[in-house]
């Protein structure tokens, strides 16, 4: 009797504390509709970033020096590159033909083209076919050489192709890499110094700093400024790892010195976004839930998994307004091509304006927090 009176008092008090738990859950509907939400997005996002057929390459195409006019190979060749798919696909190419060697490679410098074929002037079949291939990407390099033998083949050339990767064999894990430190430096930001915001909120920290005399200005900076440093030595820290375990290597002092440009100026900009963000939510949960939905969003679109050519056009479009993207390009010019700041320019620009807004979002929305 007595054992079946404790079996009884355990089963009402694990009822009583699952129904509390569950009514705590019901009364958030927020993380509800996020904790739905976030596989769908899931499927979306992650299903067509990932994977996707890679098409529409761009591709240069030109006639070796000196020439006097087009030979058949060439146009023959030309024609095929430029309507080249592989079963129901699109075309694999976006052929741009150039008149010169010389501007067909400051293209490729300058990622305008992913590589360009240079056909022989001289029809002799012992001449070869020359294919220079930006081999800093994942799988564009072996679809570009893959396209243009099978193109050669269609032809019945005689040609041997030479293949020249601009960059040396580069590895996934070394692709994969530099774009893992990134997300070091969002999840650190977003995870650890956005909870650590709310959790100071949620506990009386950020008001007792309101009767010390410290200036909220000073709050406001200080907060971004040790958010900053946490999130670039999480980055600096991948980064020794990629350089140890994926082989990566900075090869010049410009080199490290604008990589250490690129993290500072991602580093504070996220910092400031998360200061925005973690003002506007009162709860850790809440706060979690949406920061997991932006991490996807981010980290998917910024071509750190999978290069953004394999992606739809909608997606591709996210790309425009992401800054790990910018990020990402930036240090694998830098890292894996050895390229300098003009081609880096861009990047460089699109991550100071996001990091200018972010800085003004998170000190208005820190401020009114605080007052």
């Amino acid at each position: 009797m007595e054992k079946a009176q404790g079996i009884h008092t355990l089963i009402r008090g694990a009822f009583a504390i699952f129904r509390r738990d569950f009514k705590k859950f019901l009364s958030n509907p927020f993380v509800i509709i996020m904790t739905l939400f976030m596989p769908i997005m899931y499927l979306i996002i992650f299903g067509n970033a990932m994977g996707g057929t890679i098409t529409g390459i761009p591709l240069g195409v030109v006639q070796e020096d000196p020439y006097i006019q087009e030979t058949p190979l060439y146009l023959a060749g030309l024609d095929l590159l430029r309507t080249y798919h592989q079963e129901d696909n699109p075309a694999l190419f976006q052929v741009t033909v150039f008149p010169d060697e010389f501007s067909a490679q400051e293209a490729l410098n300058n990622r305008q083209i992913n590589a360009y074929v240079v056909f022989p002037s001289n029809l002799s079949p012992n001449r070869e076919v020359r294919l220079y291939i930006d081999s800093s990407e994942y799988m564009v390099p072996t679809l570009i050489q893959a396209g243009v033998q099978s193109s050669l083949a269609l032809l019945g050339a005689k040609n041997p192709l030479q293949v020249y990767d601009l960059y040396g064999t580069i590895n996934y894990i070394q692709f994969f890499g530099v774009g893992v430190i990134v997300m070091a430096i969002f999840m650190t930001t977003m995870m650890g110094g956005g909870i650590a915001l709310i959790r100071d909120r949620e506990m009386g920290i950020i008001e007792g700093y309101l009767v010390t005399p410290v200036k909220r200005s000073s709050i406001i900076l200080g907060t971004i400024a040790s958010g900053t440093v946490r999130a670039f030595l999480a980055g600096f820290i991948i980064l020794l790892v990629d350089m140890a375990i994926a082989g990566v290597i900075i090869r010049t002092f410009e080199s490290f010195v604008l990589v250490v440009l690129v993290l500072l100026l991602i580093c504070v900009g996220i910092t400031s976004l998360v200061v925005a963000l973690s003002s506007r939510f009162s709860s850790q949960q809440e706060y979690a839930s949406s920061v997991a939905f932006l991490n996807l969003l981010f980290f998917m679109t910024s071509g750190a998994f999978y290069p953004i050519i394999g992606m739809p056009y909608w997606l591709t479009w996210l790309t425009v307004i992401n800054p790990e993207y910018y990020a990402i390009d930036a240090l694998r010019s830098i890292i894996l091509r050895g390229q300098g700041l003009s081609i880096i320019a861009v990047d460089l620009v699109a991550i100071i304006i996001f990091t200018v807004i972010a800085i003004f979002l998170g000190i208005t929305t820190y401020r009114r927090t605080i007052e």
